[in-house]
């Protein structure tokens, strides 16, 4: 904490005498400040991010070179308010943003999903109806740059109060490129991908492979995942622009489970072997096999209308064995959007940019559950069949008034249906159908003020929704007679932010130099009701009165023209339950008592602080070298509701070094290493939320990777 107070301190005291600095013109420093990122897509049009009355973080192309590449913890660890943590060091990882996703934690609902938080890759949702999100078609190697929203999205984008990931893989030049990398590390390590792309009369086209292997820390928590895109963004005349993207992936993980304190304690590394929750027995896992075609047509009508489009088809095959049952998902996902844009002048003083919108997204397929032996399939048990469609409209007018103020009003209609029908059942046949829908409009207001070029003040309100995922609607045992959990609401929330941005241009600071200044601080305070709580480590949910988290962000980039960056990224959270009763119809016996009051506890698995530090240095008189270090820290918070399950605070420190030598023209070699938790602090990655057993035997911590290395080799060849 010394050393985020310390370099916190350094920028406040700099801020009152770097925005009178005149610019001066030079090569270095112009590079410098032509490195800063200006424009944000996620809020459905494109704007510079200081005409955004949202938080707003973007992750940019040299920000993901020389990482492992496997999961999004490593390129997301400097957004603030985004705690992202490996569960075991691959894809499968838990993903909070302003305490959404928290909850999924727990037995059905962690390994590999997300909630509340909405995710895009090239604009093709992969975020489902229901709100859950997988990771098993984000190729961090491929992507391009990431643009992180981490206000409420709602109403824009419906079910994302947590806001919004934006993955681009559409390469940055329009210059022929070939690379191919190889890497490897400890566990087991091996990744191998190629990434091409060129420009022809079809336009600019891309390809991406990825295959990666590691064989785990932990016992039992191997992983292998193939990844493949492919893309086609052609500019068909001045007017008319076409997107093509397809992707594919096959991934298996195996699942290592929690582990109580006492064995954590002792041998992090072991697997969960207790039984029933015998994770190595059942052979515990996910196996994922899915792929996704996607088309988006942006058209110019006249000169200050447009209409956008999107179709996407992604088919799935997943399987799973957990919890003593094996079962196999045949789904198909299918939706798009039609949006209208017109950008005109009311008068000379007032600009009106307006937006309107449909979405849709359906998702269905049978479900069939075997009964499981030795971590085999075995006879079938049940047949279910598993929909969902969300529906949603939206409208956005912003008024710009002069070229300092504009405002933001904005609204959204959604409707969310879930289908569930049970068609075999315990070797009979049988017809139970349920239906059940949620509706709901998000309001939202948002105003922002240009202070200087450089500099610009936010404030906005807004309402969101999130409904309960598909696998969350499962009833507890004490309602059986159910299809669909009848205490389950939606979570309705109202978020109160303001923020303040500035990105000046610095002819000299503190003596070392022009540089390049990003600051962006934010305050919100969210009010919600029917919070959605897992319990049985996720076996069921339920939903808590009322809850409130308050937050204070502070996201820093400064870069000087001698090659020195220094980046900053620290977030101070209060997350607590307000009105919070829980009756023991829900927990039985496990309460103790007819009800327990859980009331002013503070929220479970969010900590109160968490924080990243990180320098790197290219130096000037030798720009073909690069060295990083990366001091990520976060604090103690609990995985219970009653407060009985603290989770100790850790800080790691990472570190890297790369190296780029040309060959011949347009053909270099890049050589890179990378150290993580090089003082190999031993530390809980994530925790089952709400686990069986509140007391010593409660199983609920994953341990995350001790010290470990990699090393990767990258040819690329770059056309004229």
């Amino acid at each position: 904490m010394k050393i985020v107070s310390i370099y916190l301190l350094i920028y406040l005291a700099s801020w009152s005498g770097l925005f009178a600095q005149k610019k001066k013109k030079s090569e270095a420093k112009d590079s410098v400040y032509a490195a800063q990122p200006i424009t944000v897509t996620a809020s459905r049009q494109a704007q510079k991010t200081l005409d955004v009355p949202l938080a707003v973080t973007i992750v940019t192309p040299l920000d993901l070179q020389n990482k492992r590449g496997f999961g999004l913890d490593e390129v997301l660890s400097m957004v603030p308010g985004a705690l992202v943590q490996a569960r075991t060091g691959n894809h499968d990882v838990r993903i909070t943003i302003r305490g959404y996703g928290a909850r999924g934690a727990g037995e059905r609902s962690n390994a590999g999903t997300s909630r509340g938080i909405r995710v895009l890759v090239d604009g093709i949702p992969q975020t489902e109806p229901d709100g859950r999100t997988a990771f098993d078609l984000i190729d961090i190697t491929g992507a391009s740059s990431i643009e992180v929203l981490r206000s409420n999205a709602s109403a824009l984008w419906g079910n994302a109060s947590g806001g919004i990931v934006n993955i681009s893989s559409i390469p940055v030049s329009n210059e022929p490129f070939l690379s191919a990398q190889t890497q490897f590390g400890s566990f087991g390590m091996m990744k191998n991908s190629l990434q091409a792309g060129t420009k022809s009369d079809l336009g600019k086209m891309y390809v991406s492979f990825n295959n990666t292997t590691f064989d785990g820390w932990r016992d039992h928590s191997s992983s292998a995942i193939t990844q493949f895109n492919l893309g086609i963004v052609s500019q068909l005349n001045l007017r008319t622009k076409l997107g093509v993207f397809m992707a594919a992936a096959s991934n298996i993980f195996r699942i290592s489970g929690p582990l109580t304190q006492a064995q954590f304690d002792s041998n992090a590394q072991q697997a969960q072997t207790i039984s029933p929750a015998n994770f190595v027995e059942r052979d515990e896992r996910r196996f994922n096999r899915l792929g996704s075609m996607g088309v988006t047509l942006d058209h110019a009508v006249g000169d200050n209308h447009t209409i956008s489009s999107m179709a996407f088809i992604q088919p799935k095959f997943l399987q799973r064995s957990e919890r003593n049952t094996f079962r196999d998902f045949t789904r198909y996902h299918v939706g798009g959007n039609v949006i209208y844009k017109n950008f005109g002048r009311i008068s000379d003083d007032l600009g009106s940019h307006f937006i309107a919108g449909i979405d849709n997204q359906y998702q269905d397929g049978a479900i069939q559950f075997y009964y499981l032996t030795s971590g085999a399939r075995d006879s079938l048990r049940t047949s279910k069949r598993e929909g969902a469609n969300n529906f949603g409209l939206f409208v956005q007018e912003e008024l710009s008034i002069g070229d300092k103020f504009s405002a933001i009003f904005s609204a959204r209609f959604d409707k969310i249906t879930y289908y569930n029908q049970t068609l075999f059942d315990n070797g009979k046949p049988i017809n139970l159908v349920a239906e059940k829908t949620y509706q709901n409009t998000t309001p939202k207001l948002g105003l922002v003020y240009r202070l200087k070029d450089d500099m610009s003040v936010y404030a906005n309100l807004g309402g969101g929704i999130e409904v309960p995922a598909g696998n969350e609607t499962d009833p507890p045992s004490s309602l059986a007679s159910f299809v669909i959990n009848p205490l389950l609401e939606p979570i309705r929330s109202t978020t109160y932010e303001i923020g303040w941005k500035t990105m000046p241009q610095i002819d000299d600071f503190l003596g070392m130099g022009a540089a390049a200044l990003s600051i962006d601080v934010a305050a919100y305070m969210i009010q919600i009701t029917n919070d959605i709580i897992p319990y049985s480590g996720g076996r069921f949910y339920f939903s808590a009165g009322k809850t409130q988290r308050i937050g204070l962000e502070f996201g820093g980039n400064l870069r000087f023209e001698n090659g020195f960056t220094l980046s900053t990224a620290i977030t101070y959270t209060n997350n607590k339950y307000l009105e919070y009763k829980i009756d023991s119809i829900i927990q039985g016996n496990a309460t103790g008592a007819a009800s327990k009051d859980y009331s002013n506890n503070k929220a479970a698995g969010l900590p109160d602080m968490f924080a990243t530090i990180r320098a790197k240095y290219q130096p000037t008189f030798l720009r073909n070298l690069s060295i990083d270090a990366e001091m990520r820290t976060v604090g103690g918070y609990f995985a219970d509701d009653a407060n009985l399950l603290p989770v100790n605070s850790y800080a790691v420190l990472d570190a890297g070094i790369s190296y780029e030598q040309e060959i011949t023209e347009g053909l270099s070699i890049r050589g890179f290493a990378r150290g993580l938790n090089l003082l190999s602090e031993k530390y809980a990655a994530s925790v089952w939320i709400n686990p069986d057993d509140s007391g010593t035997k409660a199983a609920f911590l994953e341990a995350g990777l001790p010290r470990n290395f990699s090393l990767g080799i990258n040819l690329t060849w770059n056309g004229e």
